[in-house]
Order: structure tokens, then sequence, then C-alpha cells
């Protein structure tokens, strides 16, 4: 098992760019924290050398940040000590250290040179150097909470992609004779389009000359219009046509550094901060001044020091105005190195290298410079960092020590954090806490889960794991490696995945120790559940998330922000199902209904067919479903176990060669049928028009590349889900097929074919209402049955799934045939008949080349996409697009948990400003860093002249004073007494406890009755001993009779 080569970054930066850089040999000189933090990076991205410079041996304050140096490494090269823990992150790239002092022959050899930690003067020289021989120069530093950073990419950078993003289309409904012409999209979406852009088009009827047009500049005239200048000598535009954005080559003209020095080109970050950056850029260079008048860094909170740093700046400026605090803060910080600062420019850097060398992505112009001051003591600040609190101490935390003093630190080492994935993000999130020294004293801990096991393909993202942990627990391996970079880090990991079945193991008491939660999860529904949790237990938590170059942190804080769930991305647009069964127009449509194929062909019958041979009600249940469905399911298991069950594997290349056929040449074939190419609506325009794209059936050919692929994947999938032994043999099954022979087939009357998803849902509420006298009187199955139709297997019920979609013959009568249900359950072998008989489902796996999966979703979707003469997609852009990846890359994550953890330092000293707090909005493509203060939690009225948010409940003592449990008749008592509220409705959970409206008699026998007896019987389950309260919901009315809205109660048991 060897490191997968850098999927993550060609999946964001395309293959021409991945290309690029696999060829390009970086120098990163300088190898403390942020050193390394960019050869990290560099190395997971996958360039094709990176050479590791630093003379000077490691020190104990090294350790503060750099994590690939252990104590034993103190008194060692820097860059010995880290290249061979540096190396073992990819094995595709070259990793070698140089002790030589930098020349300009060292320099010659390389494409880009970053600098860390570097003095003014040697920048300059290899500045100068750089720039006259075409050497692409990247210079970082950090010092404390600062960070600065600069970029030198030549005299004529080219840009071919600014952003990264996917080139947007839309489909074409007018373009006007004029100067400028003017174009309307289809109003299914806005365009998207900017003014400035870009665009060809296609397939336009009439107006064809603007289908021999070169790239044409465009204005924006609205959602769905544009202008793109004169069409007056053109034809008359008739219909039709895709206009589709072109990414045009960028120039960007870059100074030297000496030069952009003396006039700096700045980039702002944070907007509430845009005084400071010129300040910082001046304040930088009288830091430098002093580091070279007195060869050391300004002590941490030495006055005289901090005084001469503001003098030399003062020099610098030449009279300008100067925030002389910001200055001396500075300085204050010269020694500070931390390790959530490093991550965040560590990883902007190393994104800067990739621009160079690739093309790809608009790079920094030139100098950027950052400071989280936010993060020091809200007051008294004098008093707590004095000179004596952050001297060094010899430690390893010294770096830290420095900015924010030893009281900090010890606060660090007592935290109780939980770690909620072991992801990209959780792996960057345990190697910060293990440098800032978050639970790594006696009382302090650091718990991680996650249920996952290392797969091959994490490797390149997750970079706590190496090619000898494949197949173990994430949780486990990247506890130990953490516990690598600090010994005294106390983490424990678990397995358990965090949800309501696991409450009993995340009890009250696990979470009533804990001092936070950090988020490292990859799903929407984990992140609402621990929110929750969060909530719940009033603990803050960390959250953040990168997709590709973007990334976000936020920042919860218990009784002062808003929670994660205040606040939810809108849900991702589906596909509508006609578009994606009958009427496709993009290739995101072929590959999610490639994906659909797989799942019904080769996961769900045998899925189905199991449930028959184990599940004696199977048959019982399937004849009381609604409508056809029992006839449809009982269709298809017979289908599975008689008429299409193989003996051998030619069945199976028979059965891939005859499923071909009718889904590229029958089911095509019924459809124009239907609706023939010439044929017009009631409104006089052509059916197969706009979005509709005619489609046309393909001939079968075994000497087709494609046809070939599609029937060796399809054919291994079936054999393998009958325990059938396949073949790679693509000449063997050329064979087999020359063998086969292929039902004729002739398209027939009374096929009706949905044209819309709203014709569709309607036919069904239709079927499902005329059946419902039958069976169970149109409700749904109890759990989902998937049936054949068309060709299809499909799961009834579902109608996001394929339920009976394709070609679908309307049945009018509501009344099953039982001579057919008969026959059909006469014709199936019975259980005993098939002693020890099993099929075996497929999971869809797109990260194993060998297994067929990503062959036979290639194959479909381009055929498909022929079919309708959609541009095909090559196996990368498909495995993107149907394997629903998002894209993790080092860089973003470094960047990310690196913001992430200096929130973590403002919610250890409990700062209680929400101004003090930021959350984070990232896109290193842009590039863009933005920072807001965290959404006031708003408050909510709740009579009598009290105000309450999310963050507040009522709490009750359910055990009274005389040890007896409260009553029902009690609670409703407290409630009118203490609150002045009557409680018309109580519920806990999905259980309704009471309401006004209950009958008489069971409300006489439940007013006596203790609450969680009521709870209880009602839910019909035993509160577990790790239940210390519970949560009951209410619905009140005030003294006027008025329902009002009020908090949950948390009701104390034990």
């Amino acid at each position: 098992l060897f490191r997968v080569p850098n999927d993550p970054f060609r999946y964001v930066l395309g293959h021409e760019a991945m290309k690029r850089m696999q060829t390009s040999n970086v120098l990163v000189s300088g190898l403390r924290g942020l050193g390394v933090e960019v050869a990290k990076n560099l190395v997971l991205g996958g360039v094709k050398s990176v050479t590791l410079h630093d003379p000077e041996p490691a020190s104990w304050s090294d350790l503060a940040s750099q994590f690939y140096l252990r104590e034993e490494d103190v008194g060692r090269s820097r860059a010995e000590a880290t290249l061979p823990r540096l190396a073992e992150l990819n094995s595709y790239v070259a990793v070698s250290s140089s002790r030589e002092p930098l020349s300009q022959e060292l320099l010659g050899t390389f494409q880009v040179v970053v600098l860390t930690n570097s003095p003014l003067e040697e920048q300059l020289w290899v500045g100068d150097f750089c720039h006259s021989h075409g050497i692409k120069l990247v210079v970082a530093d950090t010092r404390g909470l600062f960070g600065q950073l600069f970029c030198d990419f030549g005299e004529d950078m080219v840009v071919s992609d600014a952003n990264g993003e996917q080139p947007l289309s839309a489909m074409v409904s007018m373009v006007t004779k004029g100067c400028p012409g003017e174009v309307t999209c289809l109003d299914e979406a806005r365009h998207g389009f900017e003014s400035g852009d870009f665009v060809t088009f296609t397939e336009v009827e009439g107006m064809e000359e603007l289908n021999r047009c070169g790239p044409v500049e465009i204005r924006v005239l609205g959602p769905y219009t544009f202008s793109i200048g004169d069409t007056s000598g053109y034809g008359d535009y008739v219909r039709g046509g895709i206009v589709s954005q072109v990414k045009m080559p960028k120039h960007i003209h870059f100074k030297r550094l000496r030069d952009a020095l003396a006039e700096p080109e700045l980039l702002v970050t944070d907007f509430g901060k845009a005084e400071r950056p010129p300040v910082l850029h001046r304040a930088w260079q009288g830091l430098h001044r002093f580091l070279r008048q007195h060869g050391r860094a300004p002590r941490p909170r030495h006055q005289g020091d901090a005084a001469e740093v503001l003098a030399l700046t003062k020099e610098v400026a030449a009279g300008a105005e100067l925030d002389e605090e910001l200055v001396r803060e500075l300085a204050f910080q010269a020694t500070g190195d931390l390790a959530p600062v490093n991550a965040f420019i560590g990883g902007l850097a190393a994104q800067e290298v990739m621009k160079a060398v690739s093309g790809k992505f608009t790079p920094i112009t030139q100098w950027l410079y950052f400071d989280a001051l936010e993060c020091l003591p809200e007051e008294n600040r004098d008093t707590l960092l004095t000179e004596e609190q952050c001297r060094p101490r010899n430690s390893r935390y010294d770096g830290q020590i420095a900015v924010f003093g030893a009281e900090l630190q010890a606060k660090l080492g007592a935290q109780k954090y939980f770690v909620v994935g072991a992801g990209a993000i959780g792996c960057e999130l345990l190697k910060n806490f293990a440098m800032v020294g978050l639970g790594c004293g006696p009382e302090g801990s650091v718990t991680v889960t996650d249920m996952d096991t290392i797969e091959k393909s994490n490797l390149n993202r997750q970079f706590l794991f190496r090619p000898w942990d494949v197949t173990k627990l994430k949780s486990e391996r990247a506890a130990a490696a953490a516990r690598e970079m600090n010994p005294a880090l106390r983490v424990c990991s678990r397995t358990d995945r965090v949800g309501p079945d696991t409450e009993r193991v995340y009890d009250d008491d696990f979470f009533e120790g804990l001092d936070g939660v950090a988020n490292a999860l990859d799903n929407v529904d984990a992140r609402l559940y621990m929110d929750r949790r969060c909530v719940y237990y009033r603990k803050p938590l960390l959250e953040s998330g990168t997709l590709g170059t973007k990334g976000n942190v936020q920042v919860v804080i218990p009784f002062l922000s808003e929670s994660y769930s205040s606040s939810q991305d809108p849900p991702e647009k589906a596909i509508p199902i006609c578009t994606l069964k009958n009427f496709p127009n993009a290739i995101e449509h072929t590959l999610q209904w490639a994906r659909d194929e797989f799942e019904g062909l080769f996961k769900q019958p045998a899925e189905n067919v199991n449930q028959y041979l184990m599940d004696p009600k199977f048959l019982e249940r399937t004849l009381r479903l609604a409508g056809t469905q029992p006839l449809e399911v009982l269709e298809a298991v017979q289908r599975s176990l008689v008429s299409d069950r193989p003996r051998a594997w030619p069945d199976c290349v028979a059965w891939a060669c005859r499923h071909w056929h009718r889904q590229y040449s029958n089911n095509i074939r019924q459809l124009l049928h239907n609706f023939p190419p010439g044929q017009k609506t009631n409104s006089g325009t052509l059916f197969w028009s706009g979005p509709k794209r005619c489609p046309h059936p393909l001939v079968f050919d075994p000497d087709n590349p494609l046809h070939l692929d599609y029937v060796v994947a399809a054919a291994n999938l079936f054999a393998q889900s009958y325990g059938i032994v396949g073949s790679r043999d693509r000449a063997a099954v050329a064979e087999l097929l020359r063998h086969v022979r292929v039902p004729p087939f002739a398209p027939k009357a009374g096929v009706r074919i949905h044209v819309s998803d709203q014709e569709l849902q309607s036919a069904s509420a239709a079927l499902g209402t005329a059946a419902g006298t039958a069976g169970t009187g149109g409700c749904r199955a109890p759990a989902p049955h998937w049936v054949w139709s068309g060709g299809h297997w499909g799961e009834w019920g579902h109608w996001g799934a394929l339920g009976a979609l394709d070609q679908e013959v309307q049945r009018t009568s509501a009344v099953l045939d039982d001579g057919r249900l008969e026959e059909l359950k006469a014709s199936l072998p019975s259980p005993e008949e098939l002693p020890g008989f099993r099929m075996f489902p497929i999971d869809f796996e797109k990260d194993d080349d060998t297994n067929f999966h990503m062959d036979f979703i290639v194959a479909a979707s381009n055929l498909r996409a022929e079919n309708y003469d959609i541009p095909p997609a090559d196996r990368h852009k498909s495995k993107l697009i149907a394997g629903k990846i998002i894209p993790a890359i080092a860089t973003t994550t470094a960047a990310v948990v690196g913001l992430a953890c200096l929130e973590l330092y403002k919610l250890v000293q409990g700062h209680r400003r929400l101004s003090s707090y930021k959350n984070a909005f990232l896109n290193l493509a842009l590039p863009f860093v933005g920072f807001s203060e965290r959404g006031l939690v708003p408050p909510r009225p709740c009579p009598p002249s009290v105000e309450w948010t999310l963050w507040d409940r009522f709490e009750v003592q359910g055990l009274q004073p005389d040890g007896r449990e409260m009553t029902l008749r009690q609670f409703l008592a407290y409630f009118k007494k203490e609150h002045r509220l009557e409680i018309t409705m109580l519920s806990q959970g999905v259980s309704m406890l009471y309401s006004f409206f209950m009958p008489a008699a069971k409300l006489r026998e439940r007013h006596d009755q203790p609450m969680t007896e009521i709870v209880t019987r009602v839910s019909k389950k035993k509160l577990g001993r790790h239940v210390k309260a519970l949560v009951f919901e209410l619905c009140c009315n005030d003294d006027s009779d008025a329902d009002i809205e009020v908090p949950y109660v948390r009701y104390t048991i034990r």
C-alpha cells in the first residue's frame, strides 16, 4: 500500500495544473513551526521535490509549534531531524535537506523559493536574484499573534483560472439582432454570469454565426439576460443554443521585494482592521532593524525594547501616522511562536506556492498582514501580561508563554475537550491541541472519537496517518500520532459514533465534565446533533469545515452567541426526476442516472431477494402494499430468482448485453415513438426544444471500446451479486457477445411517459387513491421495497429514487390482478428449495479502481450522454460528481483549523465580549479571507417581563425534599405558582404526557402519577440509569389566556 497520488488536489486543481506542480522543485528555508507547516502542505500537495534548508540546531523553543521535532532532537539540525517525518507523508515527492548557506548557485535549481523567519537583508538579495532569474518567491513570517506574507511571481504571471469554479452554462431562448445583441436564457435558473465574462455559443439554430465565434465578452443586463456586441449582420435566431463561460488567461505583474517594500500593495483580510496593514508593513521593517542591530528579538513585554522598535518604526514611517500601541504589541510578541498562527499563514503560503507553479487561482498581490490581537485578555492586559509572566522558562511552550503568560498555559493544560471526528480537520485539531498544550496537564484530557478505519484515499489530506495505518482505526492512530508530537498530551481515543444511540456512552456525566467540543465532521446531520448537545449542556463549540479552497470557522459561545443550528445553508437543488429519467441535458444528469442504475441493478435486487429468503412475512407484507406494488415487487423477485438468474459467466455477459440494448436503444426508441422529433406542443412550440434534448438510439458494436467497457463492468458486477466468478479478458467477452441473441424490439402503444414531475406525482397520487381499497389503503410500505419497471429497479414510496419512472405502463384497473399474483407466487422457488442460497448486495465504492464500480458509472453515464449528444466526462470528473466527493486539501484545512484554534484561546480565557470572537470565511483561490463577529443570540419574550434565548430553560428538580418524586398535578401547579403559566400540553420526545383535551378518565389516572412513571408508560421504554434528567416541551397560556412560546424544561430525576 502506498500513498494515493494527490487525488484531493487533483480534484481541486485539475489535471493540467497538477502536471505542472509535479515538475516543480521547491526550496523551503527555515524549519521552525511556520516552515514545517509550509513544507508539510507542499509534500501532501504533490510537487516534484521539496528541499529543506535550515543549518540551525533545534532548540527547546522550537517545540512550541514545530510538530516534527521531538525532545530528543534538540541540538540536531532542524532540517535533518524533520526530513524523515516529512518524507513519510508522500512517497511521490522527493524530500531532501541542505545545510549549506543560501547562495545563488543553490537557488538557481528551484522553480519556487520559500523564506520563513528570514532576516530582511537575506530577503532582499534573494528577492533580487529570484526576480531577475524567473524564480517565484514567497516570504512568510509569524510573530506571536501577527503574520506576514509576501509573493513575487515575476514580471508576467499568467493565471489560467482565476477562481477554480466550474465554468457556467445556460440554455438560450432568444438572441436579438442589434448592436449590441441581447441574449435571453431560459428562466429555469439564473445564468450566473458577471459583466466582463467571456462566453461561447453552441447548437444555436438560425443565428449560426454565433456557433463559429470565438469567446465573446458580455455585459450582464439581468439575471436571465446579457448583451454580446454587434449581431445586426447575423442571421435570424430560430431556436436553441447553449452559452458556456470560458476561462480567459489573466496576466499579473509583480514587483520585486525591494520595490514592493517601498510601494506596497496590501491585501486586507479583516475590514474591521483595514487601517492596520499599512502600520504593520512599517512596524515589521522597524522590527527587522532591531534584529539587525541587536542580533536578537525584543524580549517579551520588555518596555525598553518595545520603545526602541517604535522609534525605529518611526524612522521607517518618515512622518506617516502610526498606531503606536499596535507597533509596541508587535515588539512584545516578537519571540512568540504560536501553532495556530503558523497553521493559518503556512496554509496560505503553501497555497501561494501551488499557484506559482500551476498558474491556477489568483495569487496574493503582494503583501498580506494578519493579526489576532483579540485573543489577548479583554481586561487588565498590562496586569496579566507582565515581563515576569511572559519570560522564557526553558519550556516547550515558551513561544506561547511569551504571548499569553504562564497562567493561560496552566489553564490550557487543565482543559477537557471532545474532538468529534478524526478526518482531515480532526488530524489538524489534534496537532494544534498537542502544540498549544491543551489537555496536557494532570487534570486535562482530550477525547477523540471516530468509528471509521483508515483508507488509502485518506492519506493525502489526513496527515497523521501513514501507509502502514491503512485498515486501522482513525481515532486510535490519530491519538497515537498526536501523542508522539507531545508526550504530555492526555488523549483518549474512542470509536463510538455520536448520536442518540450512543447517549449511554456520551451521557450526562461525560458532557458535564467537558470544557468544550471541537467538531471535525463531514455531514450536516451529525453537526446539528452535536450542536444540540452543546446547547443542552451549555458547552462552547468550535465548528469548522472545508470545501476545496473554501473554508469557514464558527464559534458557538453559551449565553452569548447563536448556535450552529440558528442558520443553515439552503438545501441542495435536486435534479427533477423526469429530467433524470427521460430528459437529461447535462453530464451531471447522466452521472446521477448511472449512480441510480448501479444501486437498482447491483444492490437492491440482492437485498430484496435475501429479504424474501430470510423473512417469513415478506410475502404477507408485500401483498398488503397499495396499488400495483405487490405485483411489481413479486415480478422483481421472480426475475432475480428465475428468469434473469445466471448460472455461469456467459449468462452474465448475455444479461449485460441485453440490458445495454434495453437502456441505450429500446427505451430511447420508445421515447421517440411517444414524442417524435418534429412533434409540437399545444402552444405550437417544438416538444424537443429548450432543456429537452432530442435523443437518438445507439447501435451496439462489440468493437467499440465504450460499449465493451459497459458490458465488461456490468457483467462482472452482475456476476458478483450472484457469487459467480467474472473475467477481465476483454477479448473473451467480445467473443461471447457474438453469440448473444438479443430479442427484437418494437415500440409499444399505450405506454405513458411523464414529461414533468408534477404530472408524475399526480399520476402516482391518483393510482394510490384508486387502489386505496386494496391492501393497506394507500399507505406506504413499512420498509422500502424496490421494483423492476421499464428496465430499472426502483424504490416504491420514495419518488426521489427510481420508483417506476421509466417507460411506465399506466394500469387502468384499481383492482390487482389476483390471477397474475397467484401465478407469480407459484413460480417463485420457496426458500426451502434454495438452501444456503444468498445474493450479495454491492455497496458503491469509488476509490477502488479494480472493483468495476467506477468503470460501470463512467461507461453508463457516457453512453447515455451519447444518446442525448451531451459532451462526455472523463473518469476523473465522473468520480468527482458521481462519488459526491467533497475535496479536502491540506492547505485549506491547515488554515481553517489555525483560525479555529485562535478562537480556542478566547474560550479558555473566558472572553465575554461578543466582538472578541470571529467567524471566518476564506477562499484561498481568490484569495479572500474575511471575518465577521458572531451573531448575538436573539432574545424572546416570556411573561411576566422575562426574556429568554436558546440557551435558557426551566430547571425543575423532580425529587421533592421528602424524597418523593413530583407528580403531574404538582408539576402543573409548580408552573402556575412560580411562573404564572398554565400548561396546555406537555410532551417528552414523541410522547404526549398531558393535554387539556385529554379524556377526563385518563387525566384523573395520570394526575397523581410521578412524572417518570408517566414517561415510562406512555413511551413504553424504561429510563436508563445513565439518564439524569428528562427534557419536556411545553405549550402554555399566560395570565391573559394567550398562547406564548416558552423554553423547554430540564427535569432532573437524579
